[in-house]
C-alpha cells in the first residue's frame, strides 16, 4: 500500500533530530514501502533548509506551506496529497500541544479524516485528567480510535519492549514474577541535564506531567501486566494487557510522594516564585493479588548527578548476605543485568559481587524508537502506541497528587548535581 506522511511542524525542533533521521533510516533499511513525504510549514522554506544532510529523503519529500488555522488550505492540502481509495495518508501532529487540537478539527473537516489515514500524536496528552479527556472527546469526534496512534516513544525502545520478552520467553523468571517472590519494584528516569533553556515549555509541565505519567507508568505496567500462560505471546493484546496492569494500581498518596526543585531552576525560567517540580518520587500500590503489598517505586528528576533509566526489580531473600536484585536497563546503556555473589578466587573463602548481563552485541545497529514507531505505524502495528483509556487512567492515578501540590508554596530544594538518593532523604518516601 501506497503512504503519505505528512508531517506538521517540518521545521519544528522534534522533526529535525528525530523523524528525519529516523525516516532516512528506515528508507535506507528498506522498511517503509512506497512512501511519500510531504512537510507541512506556516512559512516558505527550501527543501536543502529542511532536510539539511539528509539528502536521501529529497526524492521522496515535498513541502507545503500553510495557514494552520485557515479551513480553505486544508483543501488545498487534500488536493496535494491525492490520495487514491487504496492508500493511507499518516498525519504526524510535531507540533505545539495547543495547536493540535484546532489541526485535527481542520482535517476532518476537509474530509481528511477517511478510515485508511492515521493520526499520529506527540504527549503531552492533556495536562490533568480533565484536559485529557476533553483532548480524547475532541479527537474522537473526527478520528476512530482505530486510527489515532498516540506516541510514548519510550515504549517503543528496544529495552522496553525487552521487558514483556523477557519474562514471557525465560522459565526462572516467568515462575518468580510475582508478590511471593519479588519485595519491591523501582523505575527510574535520571537526568544530568538541566531544562536546557525550555523554560516555557517546562513551566508549564514539571516533571510529573513530563516523565510521570506517561514514560515510567507505562514502564511499570509492562513489568507487572499478566502475561499468558501458554507459549502465544501475541503483541497486539499489549495495550489490553497494560490497561490491566494500570486499572489495578491503587491512586498515588501524597504521603508517599515528594516533588523538590534544583537549586538554580528559578534563575533560569526567571521566575523567583516557581514552584514546578524538577524532581519527583512516588511510591504506588497494586489491588492485584499478584502485587498487593508491594512498594512499586516511580523516580524522576533533572540536573541529578547522572543519567539513567532503568527498572530495578528486587527479589525476596532468605538472609541478607544474598544479592537479589535484576535490572533492565533502558538508557543510556541498554542491557539486562543480575546483581550475583560468587567466590573470589583464591585460598580464602572470600565473597564478590558480580554482573551477569546481556547487551547488545557491539556495532549492532538498533531502530531508533522513532524509527520504530513511524514503521508500527505504517503497517498498522498499535501495540507500542498508548491507548486513551491508558492516557485517562495514568491521570486517575496521579490526580491526588495533582489536588494536593495545588498552591503548594513550600517546594524542596536540592544542588544541581545531586545524588537522586540525597534528594529523598528526610523525604518520607523509602528509598
Amino acid at each position: 500500500m501506497k503512504t503519505t506522511l505528512v508531517i506538521f511542524g517540518i521545521t519544528g525542533d522534534l522533526a529535525q533530530r528525530k523523524l528525519l533521521p529516523a525516516l532516512a533510516n528506515i528508507i535506507e533499511a528498506d522498511k517503509a514501502g512506497e512512501l511519500m513525504i510531504i512537510g507541512v510549514s506556516r512559512r516558505a522554506v527550501g527543501q536543502f533548509e529542511v532536510l539539511g544532510e539528509h539528502h536521501q529523503l529529497s526524492g521522496t519529500t515535498s513541502l507545503f506551506q500553510m495557514d494552520l488555522d485557515n479551513p480553505a488550505d486544508y483543501q488545498r492540502l487534500k488536493e496535494h496529497i491525492n490520495a487514491e481509495e487504496d492508500e493511507q495518508v499518516l498525519f504526524y501532529l510535531s507540533v505545539p500541544p495547543d495547536s493540535a487540537g484546532g489541526i485535527i478539527e481542520h482535517l476532518g473537516q476537509a474530509g481528511l479524516n477517511a478510515p485508511s489515514n492515521k493520526l499520529l500524536l506527540e504527549k503531552p496528552f492533556g495536562v490533568d485528567l480533565a484536559s485529557a479527556q476533553a483532548m480524547v472527546d475532541h479527537t474522537a469526534a473526527y478520528f476512530h480510535e482505530s486510527q489515532i496512534y498516540r506516541i510514548d516513544h519510550y515504549l517503543a525502545k528496544e529495552m522496553a519492549q525487552n521487558i514483556v520478552t523477557f519474562r514471557a520467553r525465560n522459565a526462572i523468571f516467568s515462575y518468580l514474577w510475582s508478590s511471593q517472590y519479588i519485595e519491591r519494584i523501582e523505575v527510574v528516569a535520571l537526568e544530568s541535564i538541566t531544562i536546557e533553556g525550555r523554560a516555557a515549555f517546562y513551566e508549564q509541565t514539571g516533571a510529573l506531567r513530563d516523565f510521570v505519567q506517561g514514560h515510567l507508568l507505562q514502564l511499570l505496567a509492562l513489568t507487572l501486566l499478566p502475561l499468558p500462560t501458554d507459549d502465544d505471546l501475541n503483541w497486539d493484546s499489549l495495550p489490553t494487557r497494560r490497561q490491566a496492569a494500570l486499572d489495578t494500581l491503587i491512586p498515588a498518596d501524597p504521603a508517599r510522594a515528594v516533588r523538590a526543585q534544583y537549586d538554580t531552576y528559578k534563575t533560569e525560567v526567571n521566575n523567583p516564585d516557581s514552584q514546578t517540580e524538577t524532581f519527583v518520587s512516588l511510591e504506588l500500590r497494586s489491588s492485584d493479588p499478584a502485587w498487593q503489598g508491594i512498594p512499586l517505586a516511580l523516580t524522576t528528576g533533572k540536573a541529578l548527578s547522572r543519567k539513567k533509566t532503568e527498572v530495578r526489580v528486587h527479589f525476596r531473600r532468605t538472609n541478607m548476605a544474598q544479592s537479589n536484585y535484576l535490572i533492565f536497563k533502558i538508557q543510556p546503556d541498554e542491557a539486562i543485568a543480575i546483581d550475583l555473589v560468587t567466590k573470589k578466587p583464591g585460598y580464602d573463602q572470600e565473597v564478590e559481587h558480580q554482573k551477569l548481563s546481556y547487551m547488545y552485541p557491539p556495532g549492532e545497529r538498533r531502530p531508533d524508537a522513532y524509527e520504530q514507531v513511524i514503521v508500527d505505524a505504517i503497517n498498522s502495528r498499535k501495540s507500542l502506541f498508548a491507548t486513551s483509556s491508558e492516557v485517562l487512567r495514568a491521570w486517575q492515578i496521579l490526580a491526588p497528587l495533582q489536588e494536593a501540590w495545588k498552591g503548594q508554596t513550600d517546594i524542596k530544594t536540592y544542588p544541581v548535581g545531586s545524588d537522586a538518593r540525597d534528594v529523598l532523604d528526610d523525604s518520607g518516601v523509602p528509598r
